[in-house]
């Protein structure tokens, strides 16, 4: 197939990109200059330059493809992320999404994929959750819903089939966020952020090796399934958990853990409902209609590639030596194309 992946030089995109490719399908990547186009094509796909804010150039760009996938995000990276950021996320998720939507109808496409984030439909009591929960949103996630509501009403709408892939807490080698927290917990500056005015409560968390996610996008891109799906590892993790077996893995001093309301003023909001607010989902649903398994079933294996990654590459001196913020924003994953 003929695939278009907007997003393709972000985190998501850039793995999605060598993934399809691998499998044998042309992919367009959309790029906005010249480093773009060096890292689509070093993935095997062809580089066609555009926005996802400008439709004009994404008609254009995404010519002659027959799925479109939506992986563009604009996620903050900064300690305590600024209501310009958010806006910028917004804009790209939603706006991006209109867009999209607009031009697989004029293009003549038959499949449109979304990227979402399963924290969206969260439970107030932090109870588990599927894919039949009602949505609720917050500042970070609202976008998220109005770009899903966008692309499934204008499949309907315009006769093309619609996936929308929520997925987990992206992690990977390559991933800012996950960078940040290394170097926080290399320099002892990345706590342990508990809820409850003790901070002795920890959240239990979905997440996803970013290999996995894009392994995802492809197993939907080459089905004719519509409808609406959790992509997660297979085990929810307490933050703890998670935190404390990432320090060990980095011989990491031994976090310490402070209450989430301590850290609101440097890491905002956001970034701590989500690492104080419990989100467990399952994969259950996506395992059951696509021929797919995370090749990262869990935090252990998922965290093992992240630091062997970087041992080989030489990375770990340079992020002891990194300055680090006490936390990382919300990852929903991938970054601006």
């Amino acid at each position: 197939m003929n695939v278009f992946v907007a997003g393709a030089t972000g985190v998501l995109g850039r793995r999605l990109v060598a993934e399809l490719a691998d499998r044998n399908h042309a992919v367009v990547g959309l790029a906005r200059d010249a480093r773009g186009d060096e890292l689509v094509v070093e993935r095997g796909g062809e580089p066609r330059r555009g926005d996802v804010l400008d439709r004009e150039s994404l008609r254009t760009a995404a010519a002659g493809c027959d799925v479109l996938i939506h992986a563009a995000t604009a996620i903050p990276t900064g300690t305590k992320p600024t209501e310009e950021e958010w806006l910028l996320n917004d804009r790209v998720r939603a706006e991006g999404a209109r867009n999209l939507v607009s031009v697989a109808a004029e293009v003549d496409a038959r499949r449109l994929l979304l990227q979402s984030v399963t924290w969206l439909a969260r439970r107030p009591d932090g109870a588990p959750f599927d894919e039949d929960a009602p949505p609720n949103p917050d500042r970070s996630t609202r976008s998220a819903l109005d770009a899903e509501r966008i692309v499934r009403r204008g499949g309907e709408e315009r006769g093309f089939e619609v996936g929308v892939l929520r997925c987990g807490w992206f992690y990977a080698p390559d991933s800012s966020h996950t960078r940040e927290m290394a170097s926080g917990l290399l320099d002892e500056k990345f706590p342990i952020l508990g809820g409850g005015p003790l901070g002795r409560r920890d959240a239990t968390l979905s997440i996803l090796h970013v290999g996995d996610a894009a392994r995802a996008f492809a197993a939907a891109t080459e089905s004719d399934a519509t409808g609406l799906w959790h992509v997660t590892d297979d085990e929810p993790v307490e933050f703890d958990t998670l935190v404390r077996a990432f320090a060990d893995r980095l011989n990491a001093p031994e976090p310490r853990r402070i209450p989430g309301w301590l850290a609101r003023p440097f890491v905002g909001r956001e970034p701590l409902r989500l690492l104080t607010r419990s989100a467990p989902t399952s994969n259950e649903r996506f395992r059951e209609t696509f021929d797919w398994e995370p090749r990262y079933p869990s935090y252990r294996e998922g965290l093992a590639d992240v630091v062997e990654t970087w041992r080989e590459e030489g990375t770990l001196a340079e992020l002891a030596g990194a300055k680090s913020p006490v936390a990382p924003a919300a990852s929903g994953g991938g970054s601006p194309e």
